[in-house]
């Protein structure tokens, strides 16, 4: 199944135009005609099925004829991340991290932070392809970048863990997980978090944890932890 997105497509709608580059796409690379079927999402939970009424390859026209309703997971996974000084593999992240299933994003910044500004359109623009492509109808929230501070300042810290590489007591990620249960974890930047934010984290009384016995990239962290949490509710 081939998957469409447009975030203003509600349960009352009847018709829809797609935008060019994908009115292009459906006419002239997957070949669709009048009354053929195709499928979208607006990123809340609803697949809309509809048919082809007009095959113009600049302005492809559509009828909405029925809808269903995704429930979402019975857990949430929120990572607040910090961006890589590489825009490619924060990206890389963002995309497996949507097919893997994830519920929020926030880009954290940190002390040691070299990345300290974000492509934030783009950034919503690889959350929306990997969602169609690995087929879910909900789409991750995007938040905007945000102080490490100001982020830990607004935590429930229930369910709120920090992987860090710093020698200290720390229980692996599979000591706290648990099915059916939403998390918040923050990762850290390639210089990992600085000794003051995780003194910061543990008086907020946020939970430390590991991810296991090797250093691992800011990317890979946050895949690992993501996986984590899916793992155990599959």
């Amino acid at each position: 199944m081939q998957l469409f997105y447009s975030d203003s497509l509600t349960t009352k709608s009847t018709s829809y135009t797609l935008p060019k580059d994908e009115s292009k796409h459906v006419i002239r690379v997957l070949r669709k005609s009048e009354g053929d079927i195709i499928h979208l999402t607006n990123g809340n939970g609803f697949l809309f099925e509809a048919i082809v009424e007009d095959t113009n390859p600049n302005k492809c026209k559509l009828t909405l004829i029925s809808h269903t309703y995704q429930q979402p997971r019975d857990y949430s996974l929120h990572l607040a991340v910090a961006p890589t000084k590489l825009h490619d593999r924060f990206e890389w992240f963002l995309e497996k991290a949507t097919e893997i299933g994830i519920s929020e994003i926030t880009p954290i910044l940190c002390d040691h932070s070299e990345r300290k500004v974000i492509k934030e359109d783009r950034y919503r623009k690889i959350l929306q392809s990997a969602m169609k492509q690995s087929l879910h109808y909900h789409l991750p929230v995007l938040n905007s970048l945000t102080s490490f501070r100001t982020f830990v300042d607004g935590l429930n810290s229930k369910n709120s863990l920090i992987a860090h590489c710093e020698e200290t007591e720390k229980k692996s990620i599979k000591d706290f997980i648990k099915p059916h249960t939403s998390y918040t974890i923050l990762i850290g930047p390639e210089g990992d978090f600085s000794i003051d934010e995780i003194s910061y984290t543990l008086q907020k009384g946020i939970q430390p944890i590991t991810l296991g016995n090797t250093r691992l990239r800011t990317e890979t962290a946050a895949i690992a932890a993501c996986q984590s949490v899916a793992f155990v509710n599959y």
